[in-house]
């Protein structure tokens, strides 16, 4: 599994007009499935992206509290080496993408983590006040 996580002050996601969810200060994160993950590789991108220490001061959102905005984001595994047009092959199809970004959801509300998440597979509009701009890329 793959994200691309954003310090934000903060983020919504919006669908057909209306926001479905949003998070204040914390993390975007943007998740991405491929072929071969499990829940166990789900259960480890949570726990690196709840612990990981980008939030002021070097602090992470499992010490402050601050909360998590997941989205699905299959085109985190969008090959761009050959041609114009990106290829998707490497992305986990949505039935098996689905229920590895929900157990993400999942362990990071296990471990105590206030989270928000987008609609999987709808078309979404995401707005968000990146913090730094702070972005790192996380890949288990």
């Amino acid at each position: 599994m793959r994200a691309v996580v954003q310090r934000v002050s903060s983020a919504s996601v919006t669908v057909h007009g209306t926001v479905v969810d949003q998070v204040g200060e914390g993390l975007l994160v943007l998740v991405g499935a491929t072929h071969g993950d499990s829940p166990a590789t789900a259960a480890e991108l949570a726990r690196k992206v709840h612990e990981l220490r980008i939030l002021t001061g070097e602090r992470s959102c499992a010490e402050t509290g601050a909360g998590l905005l997941v989205v699905s984001q299959f085109t985190l595994y969008g090959d761009t080496r050959k041609g114009r047009r990106p290829s998707w092959s490497a992305a986990a199809p949505g039935d098996v993408a689905e229920p590895l970004v929900d157990a993400v959801v999942a362990a990071l509300r296990q471990r105590g983590a206030t989270v928000a998440t987008g609609v999987f597979g709808a078309q979404m509009q995401v707005a968000l006040v990146n913090d730094g701009p702070f972005t790192v890329l996380v890949d288990v």
